[in-house]
């Protein structure tokens, strides 16, 4: 049996930002720096899959997201849905958008503070069906509310009156009206008490099993991704140094980046003692990274070769992934992982 392409495919995807050089005397003065935030970037996702995306800020996670969903133009590299270019989708950016939403971290600064819930959901009906009548509108808007656990009684009112995880619930509501497969969430619940995350993210996992959704779940919790996601990725410095099913990925990460990451976990137990995997001196410069490994000025077990080469991202197991020459070595993942399995 042959099997068709993945739902989204991400092929050697790159993304450069343009700094200009110091301005100085009323003049811009030096060379303009280059900042690659996604480096040589690839991906698949399937239908109704979540894909976990994880590292420390400004490792290039939300960069990425938004060059899938078409906030951004790639520099280099591809983005298929289903086989065929996304950007050439007959339709335009429209067809695009119905295809693939985006979910912001901050939901009240993605909602206009002028628009009630009605008139914002009704906004996005409109503009792509336009065929829709007021009345169909309104039960369509109804329907979304109640989709997303919210009373269609509150639909008046304007964002500012609801808290931070009932307007997350209308952005993913204003997201679900144009019926899209893929939904890129980034850090959506970040920024909310912890009692809420976990109401989101049961929320996000009862959209997906009812209508199929496929996610690029961008989250610094590793706690939240770990719940939701079917296979995970480890991004440092714009790319991506390790790809592996969560459940693998936890029981025996490969990198030592991913170790380092997966100790820091707090574990909720006081008696229980975690050894922390620390990283040694500061991230380097996203402008100009070093030679070889991106990860070898930190790696507690980086090697000449480490500091010469620069390592592929291959498969070193049975589906797992990693950018590294020395991957799974360390005996810190065994510790880790001992780590990890007591507290289950």
């Amino acid at each position: 049996m042959i099997s068709g392409p993945p739902l989204l495919e991400i092929r050697s995807l790159s993304k450069s930002f343009e700094r200009p050089g110091r301005f100085l005397a009323g003049l811009t003065r030096g060379q303009p720096r280059l900042l690659q935030a996604v480096r040589d970037v690839s991906l698949s996702l399937e239908g109704g899959e979540t894909l976990g995306l994880v590292g420390e800020s400004g490792c290039g996670k939300s960069s990425l997201g938004r060059c899938v969903a078409g906030l951004y133009q790639p520099t280099a590299g591809a983005i298929l849905y289903r086989g065929a270019p996304l950007h050439r989708s007959p339709g335009g950016r429209r067809a695009r958008s119905r295809r693939v939403q985006m979910i912001f971290q901050d939901p009240y600064a993605s909602l206009n503070p002028r628009l009630s819930i009605e008139a914002t959901l009704a906004e996005v009906l409109r503009v792509h069906s336009p065929a829709k009548g007021q009345g169909e509108v309104r039960d369509r808007v109804d329907q979304l509310l109640l989709t997303v656990g919210l009373s269609p009684a509150l639909k008046a009112q304007l964002p500012h009156a609801f808290s931070g995880g009932q307007r997350q619930r209308i952005s993913i509501a204003r997201a679900l009206a144009v019926e899209p497969e893929i939904i890129i969430a980034d850090e959506p619940v970040s920024a909310l008490d912890v009692s809420i995350q976990a109401q989101i993210v049961n929320l996000f996992i009862e959209l997906r099993e009812r209508f199929g959704l496929a996610y690029i779940f961008i989250a610094h919790d590793l706690n939240v991704v770990r719940h939701i996601s079917h296979r995970i990725a480890v991004m440092y410095l714009g790319q991506i140094v390790e790809l592996a099913q969560s459940q693998e990925l936890f029981r025996d990460p490969g990198h030592p980046y991913t170790r380092s990451l997966l100790s820091a976990i707090p574990k909720p137990d006081p008696e229980h003692r975690t050894r922390i995997v620390s990283l040694e001196g500061e991230p380097p410069d996203p402008y100009a990274p070093p030679p070889g490994c991106s990860f070898n000025t930190r790696c507690p077990i980086a090697a000449e070769k480490c500091r010469i080469v620069v390592p592929e991202l291959k498969e070193h197991r049975p589906g797992r992934l990693v950018r590294c020459h020395r991957a799974f070595e360390a005996q810190s993942a065994i510790e880790v992982r001992r780590s990890w399995d007591s507290q289950r």
